[in-house]
C-alpha cells in the first residue's frame, strides 16, 4: 500500500518536471514558443492581428477565454478530487491556490508567468510577463475554466535598445535602480500595460511589435491550460487515478 503511493508520487513528479515555467508548472517558455509558432506562424504581427479577430475583451477589458470540458459519468467531488490534484502538482508556488472551495467547486490559481516574450527594439528592451487568473467550477459532469489576463507585466531595460552603446553588464531598467542581474524581488515590476491599451486592440502602439508576440504568447498559454485541464479531468495526471486499487 505505502509503497504504491510512493511510486504514484514518483511518477506525478517525474510527469511534472522538465516542463516548468519558473512558479507555473505547464510548459517551458520555449516548448510555449514552439507551440505558438505550429499554431499561428513566426510573424507575431499577423499573428496577433488574425487572433484579435475573434478575441473580444470582457466588461473589465481584460483578455478572458471560457471553456465548459464535458465529463460525463463523473460526479463533482471526482472532478474537485481530481483538478484539486492536478492544481497542487502543477502549480508550485504555495501561494498559487487563491482559493480552494470543495463545497462549492471552485478553483482559483494565480501564479506569474515569467518572461514569455524577450524583446529588444531599437532603443529599449522589454521582458513581459503575466499572471493569469485560472478559475474552474465544477458540477457533477462537467468543469467550466476560464482564465484571464488584464496586464502585461514589464521589465524595461532603458539602456538596451540596438542602438545602445552600454557594456551589457551596466545596463540598467525602468527605474534606473536595477542592474541587468539584480537578484530582488522578481515580482517587482517597472510597469503595467494594460492589454486593451495595446497592439491588437491599439492599431497604433509604440510597442507594437512586444505586444503581438505577447498576445499570441498569451492565447497560446490559455490554450495550452485548456489542454492540461482536460487531460486531467478524463485521464488524471499520471493515468491512473481511478478507484481499482
Amino acid at each position: 500500500m505505502i509503497m504504491k503511493q510512493m511510486k504514484l508520487w514518483l511518477l506525478a513528479i517525474l510527469t511534472c518536471c522538465g516542463t516548468v515555467v519558473a512558479q507555473a508548472q505547464v510548459m517551458k517558455a520555449a516548448d510555449l514558443e514552439k507551440y505558438a509558432k505550429q499554431r499561428y506562424g513566426d510573424k507575431w504581427l499577423d499573428a496577433a492581428k488574425n487572433l484579435s479577430a475573434d478575441l473580444t475583451l470582457d466588461k473589465n477589458e481584460s483578455l478572458t477565454y471560457q471553456q465548459v470540458i464535458e465529463a460525463p459519468g463523473k460526479t463533482k467531488q471526482q472532478l474537485y478530487v481530481a483538478l484539486n490534484y492536478w492544481a497542487t502538482a502543477t502549480f508550485q508556488d504555495k501561494q498559487a491556490i487563491t482559493l480552494d472551495d470543495k463545497e462549492a467547486g471552485c478553483i482559483i490559481i494565480s501564479s506569474t508567468i515569467p518572461n514569455i516574450v524577450e524583446h529588444t527594439g531599437t532603443v529599449n528592451a522589454y521582458s513581459v510577463s503575466i499572471t493569469p487568473v485560472i478559475r474552474l467550477d465544477i458540477k457533477d459532469g462537467k468543469v467550466r475554466v476560464t482564465f484571464t489576463v488584464q496586464n502585461y507585466d514589464i521589465l524595461a531595460d532603458v539602456s538596451g535598445g540596438w542602438l545602445s552603446l552600454a557594456d551589457p553588464d551596466q545596463r540598467t531598467y525602468g527605474d534606473s535602480k536595477r542592474k541587468r542581474e539584480d537578484k530582488t524581488n522578481a515580482n517587482l515590476y517597472d510597469q503595467q500595460w494594460e492589454i486593451a491599451r495595446h497592439y491588437p486592440f491599439v492599431e497604433k502602439d509604440a510597442q507594437k511589435r512586444t505586444c503581438a508576440k505577447a498576445l499570441v504568447m498569451t492565447h497560446a498559454y490559455s490554450n495550452a491550460i485548456m489542454d492540461k485541464v482536460e487531460e486531467a479531468i478524463k485521464n488524471g495526471i499520471v493515468g491512473n487515478e481511478d478507484d481499482d486499487w
